[in-house]
């Protein structure tokens, strides 16, 4: 009896999630924060319970079939959280023109009588000015979408066909590392049912997806000792978003000297040749001027960030992102370095460690940390001890509150509550929870 009532409440509970993830995807605009916080959050405790419990563990197949579920019926809503899909369509098309999307502005191609480049895509688009930054993988797919399809909505399902994919990929290779790790395999119910994940990644389809999947499948081939293989993935995983070039330093203490230089020269090999077809005098100029702007331009939910740019304010009366911006990129990659030589030693099992606080630290010091920017501390943590991220992806869904207002204004008040918790449970986690283990570890 009482294990038949245990299968119910999970029914229940996966029905619940199931009902409130369609409608996140399906009904909230952008600025309808209310309809978007009473569905995610509620969905969130529930995720909570199933992976801080061990509920999720005993009833781990049917948690594992709903993220595919959900999955599955999100490659037919369409993005309606995010705009950067407009952009998606708009590289998309310029290919199918035969034109390289890093050769030309959306606003010098618009009257050019192009194919799919008309002024209704254009006013969707939020980056008008400056070329695209979205790397070979990511427009081969925008590429073959146009070249299937027409319009807004078709290509946004196939590419999200493309996404379903990926994320099938990565919940199989997350299990895959797992089992050699000799991890509980539940451990991928962190990823597979986080709202944030199955929200951003596959709902508003970003292409951290493709990164993490490759990514993921590269760890997997190192561990199986298959290193042409696993550069190729990991030339995947960077030529879908650039992020992860900054765990490649800790290779040389995890795999060793003679192996490293091997990967990396297979690495950059294949990254080289998956750039060749977008290559022109052109692009090196244009992709570094786009990724400068990035840096000394763009703000949005930063934490020590929006201190200094305080403190600048008070000091000299306006803005210094255009120092404070690069100055913390810098700061960052010193301390990524860091941890690459001295964070889990010689142990290639604990490359997943470096590769969140690596990670982390980026995020905590950049100037823009999109809700999506999330999936990469989601994806390595649960190759570890440390669940902080977990806690941040449902602090930083609040952020949405930005966009419920008619003229765009950032709530500070938000970004500092979601920060304050964050760090009080990073703290508790390296800390104080460090110290109770320790402490127990220690009695007779």
């Amino acid at each position: 009896m009482i294990k038949s009532d245990q299968n119910l409440s999970a029914y229940i509970v996966a029905a619940i999630y199931l009902i409130g993830t369609m409608f996140l995807a399906f009904i909230p605009n952008q600025n309808d924060f209310v309809q978007i916080a009473i569905s995610y959050f509620p969905i969130f405790i529930l995720y909570c319970y199933i992976i801080f419990t061990p509920f999720g563990e005993n009833n781990y197949t049917l948690f594992f079939g709903l993220a595919i579920l959900c999955r599955f019926f999100l490659i037919f809503s369409f993005p309606n959280l995010s705009d950067d899909i407009y952009r998606f369509i708009w590289d998309g098309n310029l290919i199918e023109n035969g034109l390289n999307p890093f050769e030309i502005l959306p606003s010098d191609a618009l009257d050019e009588g192009y194919k799919g480049i008309d002024p209704k895509l254009y006013k969707e688009l939020n980056s008008q000015e400056y070329y695209t930054i979205y790397p070979p993988v990511c427009q081969g797919i925008f590429g073959l979408s146009a070249l299937l399809s027409e319009g807004i909505h078709l290509p946004a399902i196939i590419m999200k066909c493309f996404m379903f994919l990926f994320e099938i990929g990565s919940l199989v290779y997350i299990s895959k590392c797992l089992a050699k790790l000799s991890m509980p395999k539940s451990n991928v119910l962190i990823y597979a049912l986080n709202p944030l994940i199955i929200l951003e990644i596959m709902g508003n389809l970003h292409f951290e997806g493709a990164m993490i999947f490759f990514l993921v499948l590269c760890f997997f081939l190192l561990l199986s000792n298959k290193i042409y293989a696993a550069a190729l993935a990991m030339a995947l995983s960077v030529c879908s978003k650039l992020l992860p070039l900054m765990f490649l330093p800790a290779l040389l203490k995890k795999i060793g000297f003679k192996k490293s230089i091997l990967f990396y020269a297979l690495t950059f090999f294949f990254i080289l040749l998956l750039f060749l077809p977008l290559l022109s005098e052109q692009f090196f100029s244009n992709f570094a001027n786009s990724v400068d702007l990035y840096f000394r331009k763009f703000e949005f939910n930063a934490s020590i960030y929006y201190l200094l740019r305080y403190l600048g304010q008070l000091l000299v009366g306006y803005n210094l992102i255009a120092l404070f911006g690069p100055m913390l990129g810098i700061i960052s990659l010193t301390i990524i370095i860091i941890l690459a030589f001295t964070l889990g030693k010689n142990n290639f099992g604990k490359w997943p460690l470096v590769m969140l606080f690596s990670i982390s630290t980026y995020l905590l010091l950049t100037t823009t940390v999109h809700p999506w920017y999330l999936s990469l501390p989601l994806a390595t943590c649960l190759f570890t001890k440390y669940r902080f991220p977990v806690i941040w992806s449902g602090l930083i869904m609040l952020t949405y509150i930005n966009y419920s207002t008619v003229i765009y204004v950032e709530n500070l008040w938000i970004v500092s509550f979601e920060y304050q918790i964050l760090f009080a449970y990073i703290i508790y986690e390296l800390v104080i929870k460090k110290r109770n283990s320790e402490t127990r570890n220690s009695l007779p």
